[in-house]
């Protein structure tokens, strides 16, 4: 028989305790282990003091909020819900699409972490095609036999002067079975020789032909015929070695010395000063008088003639070239058809000199042209030197061949001209 009336005495548990009874129970509490394995738990006992009522094991006023750890959620992503239906098991809320992998809720160390790379851009700036593209920073260094680093206190090495040769000589230019003349080779390309090699002539401006043989020594003289000068021609003769630019006037610099038609002057590294009363002109005749007293001594030393990948050079026998010396005594004169102009250089350089002449005239005109007379028969020889040595005529001045020593270069051959 059921009773039909509760007593009044005790009110029915409200909906929150049931559900706090439902979660602290024994069959939860087995149901949370199952999906994950808290710290060991212990079915709730009652304690010695506590109230025989089974209403009163809880505190019915309690925060729900305020539950154990094993209530809440266990991984964090999968909520807890509790039993609604009335079987003692937790209804888990386990979405697979909340569900997270185990590597992304483990944090990846930084050293594991690939930097990106960024791609390089291109040097446009460089856009030489002749240039070898380098990535060297600095120069490598060099290693001693024992594959040791060389020390960084090295002594430099001594530099050597090496003078490129403009035009190689031909030794067909001069051989001791003529005598001397105007040189194919020590002369510009514009200048124009006759066929017996005494009579030069140029239309393009100033330019320098110098004689096969040159002296170092001595007293020696010899003669120039102004042949034609035209309207427009004009000439600086004179004196120069191996040295003097062939593309420019005798006395341009300082390894020749010239005598000039205009008003006479004379001129040296490219230095007009007054000397004669007056020029010359066509038809005139211009002696030169040169003295070298013990010249040989004062000369400088051969250079070796060496080929060095492709290109012939010029190096003193020292390594250095020695500066240039000057001769006692020496001194050069100018005569115009026999009469002396006085002395115009003195204290020269040592060296050898040879006989030069340039020529200029304006386009379009005809060739200014000079004829030289190396003796012995002379036109205007002087009779008179003031009492210095008689000089001898140039013809006189033997094969000497060229000033350099031709030396082995590295393959054991030796440099020859051709």
């Amino acid at each position: 028989m059921e009773p039909k009336n509760l007593p009044a005495s005790i009110p029915p548990p409200p909906p929150l305790a049931a559900a706090a009874a439902a979660a602290c129970s024994p069959t939860r509490s087995a149901s949370i282990s199952a999906v994950s394995s808290p710290p060991e738990t212990h079915p709730l006992s009652p304690s010695p003091s506590s109230s025989s009522d089974p209403d009163q094991d809880l505190d019915l006023d309690a925060d729900p909020d305020t539950f154990d750890d094993a209530d809440a959620d266990v991984e964090g992503d999968a909520e807890m819900d509790v039993d609604v239906d009335g079987d003692g098991d937790a209804d888990l809320d386990l979405d697979p699409s909340k569900e997270k992998s185990l590597s992304s809720l483990t944090p990846t160390p930084a050293s594991l972490l690939q930097p990106t790379k960024k791609p390089k851009k291109k040097n446009s700036k460089n856009n030489n095609v002749w240039t070898k593209p380098t990535s060297r920073k600095g120069k490598k260094k060099s290693k001693s036999a024992l594959g040791q680093s060389a020390p960084a206190s090295t002594a430099p090495e001594d530099n050597v002067l090496m003078t490129p040769v403009p035009r190689m000589p031909d030794r067909t230019d001069d051989s001791p079975d003529v005598i001397i003349c105007l040189s194919r080779v020590s002369k510009s390309e514009r200048i124009e020789l006759s066929e017996d090699r005494l009579t030069a002539g140029c239309t393009k401006g100033y330019r320098m032909v110098r004689a096969t043989r040159g002296v170092m020594q001595g007293a020696w003289y010899f003669e120039i015929k102004v042949k034609h000068l035209g309207a427009t021609g004009h000439t600086r003769l004179g004196w120069s070695t191996d040295k003097g630019d062939l593309q420019a006037p005798v006395g341009f610099d300082s390894y020749s010395y010239g005598f000039r038609d205009i008003d006479g002057s004379k001129i040296h590294k490219a230095l007009r000063e007054k000397y004669a009363k007056e020029g010359y002109k066509e038809g005139d005749v211009i002696g030169f008088y040169i003295n070298l007293p013990e010249g040989e001594k004062y000369a400088p030393k051969k250079p070796y003639l060496v080929c060095l990948k492709g290109q012939r050079y010029f190096y003193p026998v020292d390594g250095k070239e020695e500066a240039p010396q000057i001769v006692p005594g020496s001194e050069i004169l100018f005569f115009k058809n026999g009469i002396c102009q006085g002395v115009a250089f003195t204290e020269l350089f040592g060296g050898r000199y040879y006989p030069a002449a340039s020529v200029y005239t304006l386009p379009n005109e005809p060739n200014c042209e000079v004829t030289f007379n190396f003796g012995p028969d002379f036109e205007f020889f002087p009779e008179d030197f003031g009492g210095r040595p008689i000089p001898r005529p140039m013809v006189e001045v033997e094969y000497h061949g060229h000033d350099y020593i031709e030396k082995p270069v590295e393959n054991g051959a030796s440099e020859k001209a051709s």
